[in-house]
């Protein structure tokens, strides 16, 4: 059974599953589906779109599935899906979809600090930790396992490898390539996210053999040429063509 406040508003046409708690002043719009077990505490906004799973909590302030800022956006009908378990902190909000892509998602596990926002059609994967007043431009894509530090500020289209480290306060408008530490003033490749690795399991062979990619990838002027020392150099693990393709197809080019 559904804990609804007297004080929410929820519309006729929203969908809840079960077991959910529905605080005062919580606003849930049509076209919204909630799964169970999820945790809306109060001033909680769930717009037209929303597509909310299970076992959630979100905190006072914050707004899913908000109309796209995008002067492009003519009310075309997309969503906003979220996975499980996420902590979506107080007043973070996240736009849906445009006709660019037409959704917004946010998979699972994953920590949304205060006042952060993820912008129309962003990706983000599972397991992420991202700081207070973070903000994500349009179609940003975040592997998974990534911890973006607070008040970082990322263009539009800009895609972030898993395992990375964003140190606070950075701006970039390049992409992060995997298992790295991003920081510094410009942006730019500070190591190997060394600490982060060891804590998901990375053997010490496995760790050395991303540094000395990265090693050849930086060492050559023209990427190309450090991604054909990589493969004539090194063993190519999944991990390994993970950075070659990562490099290989990103549009935006990488920090260097």
């Amino acid at each position: 059974m559904n804990q609804i406040s007297p004080l929410a508003f929820v519309h006729p046409d929203a969908k809840l599953g079960d077991n959910n708690i529905i605080g005062p002043f919580c606003y849930i719009d049509a076209n919204t589906v909630i799964g169970d077990n999820n945790n809306l505490q109060n001033s909680v906004t769930i717009n037209v779109g929303a597509r909310i799973g299970n076992n959630n909590e979100i905190f006072p302030g914050a707004s899913i599935s908000t109309k796209p800022q995008d002067l492009k956006f003519k009310g075309e009908e997309t969503t906003c899906i979220v996975g499980d378990n996420n902590s979506i902190r107080e007043n973070v909000t996240i736009s849906r979809g445009t006709a660019s892509k037409g959704v917004t998602i946010v998979g699972n596990n994953n920590l949304l600090m205060e006042n952060m926002h993820v912008a129309h059609d962003c990706v983000l994967g599972n397991n992420l930790i991202i700081g207070n007043s973070t903000k994500f431009a349009g179609e940003v894509t975040v592997d998974d396992n990534a911890i973006i530090s607070a008040t970082v500020l990322c263009h539009q289209f800009c895609k972030i490898g898993s395992y990375v480290m964003i140190q606070g306060g950075s701006r970039f408008s390049q992409d992060i390539p995997p298992y790295i530490i991003a920081g510094k003033e410009p942006i730019r490749y500070a190591g190997i996210n060394i600490v982060g690795l060891r804590r998901h399991g990375f053997s010490n062979e496995l760790i050395d053999l991303i540094h000395e990619a990265y090693r050849l990838l930086y060492s050559k002027g023209v990427l190309a040429e450090g991604i054909q020392e990589i493969q004539n150099n090194l063993q190519i693990t999944p991990e390994i063509q993970y950075i070659i393709d990562f490099v290989k197809t990103s549009k935006r080019g990488i920090i260097r």
